[in-house]
């Protein structure tokens, strides 16, 4: 790794860390040794970047340092073009357009030795050879969980039942073959799992769920962590 990139990538390793790192955690991690880290944060230090701490206690960068956000290293261009591959193979409209447009807009302000990295990274996302079913219309229900918006779903279970819903969507997952909307369910007082293509009629409506932002999915991040708790347990 060339000793620029090392050096970004040490402030991105303190960038996403709200506690001090150590230089031994940063060694791992670049796969250098401490004294390297110990060189290279004392010539971090000396640039005027604001990194509080010393060896044997950990470094800090100060919240508000600025970076320009598209200093991107060839990893993370790659990382980018592989979650665009993959979204605008399996998203819905919208989303696909967006995932090509943001690697398009990416392309456009890298520097030209990284601009290969995007035309012709070294990974690749397979291909999905038929489209996911859309039996909801995706787009209409991201916009609900941004608004946190209730929804009424005429849903159809494995077994054939068909019930009505009334639910607070949280997040709508994608995997391989399928969409499932995570919602908190009215009738069942309790959060479940709804195959989006088992949905027979989805009606975005006017309610708000009535909590501040954020705080269903909160909710939501907790009861799956004692659900994972208990599947240990």
């Amino acid at each position: 790794m060339r000793r620029a990139d090392r050096l970004f990538q040490i402030i991105q390793i303190l960038r996403r860390s709200s506690r001090p790192v150590t230089a031994a955690a940063l060694a791992e991690e670049i796969e250098v040794s401490r004294r390297t880290v110990y060189r290279d944060m004392a010539d971090l230090i000396s640039q005027r970047v604001p990194i509080a701490g010393e060896a044997g206690l950990g470094y800090l960068l100060a919240p508000d340092y600025d970076m320009p956000p598209l200093m991107l290293t060839p990893d993370e261009l790659e990382a980018v073009v592989l979650g665009a591959q993959w979204v605008a193979a399996r998203g819905d409209k919208i989303l696909s357009g967006a995932a090509s447009d943001v690697v398009a807009k990416i392309a456009a302000v890298v520097p030209e030795r990284l601009r290969p990295f995007i035309v012709e990274p070294s990974v690749a996302a397979k291909p999905r050879t038929a489209a996911l079913p859309d039996a909801i219309d995706t787009s209409q229900l991201r916009m609900a969980i941004r608004e946190g918006r209730k929804l009424h779903l005429r849903y159809r279970s494995e077994a054939g039942e068909e019930t009505d819903r009334i639910v607070w969507p949280v997040i709508l997952g994608y995997d391989e073959t399928t969409r499932l909307i995570i919602a908190w369910c009215e009738l069942r007082q309790g959060f479940r799992h709804f195959r989006a293509d088992r949905v027979i009629r989805a009606t975005v409506l006017t309610d708000s769920n009535g909590m501040r932002r954020g705080q269903l999915r909160r909710r939501w991040e907790l009861w799956r962590e004692e659900q994972r708790r208990d599947r240990l347990s």
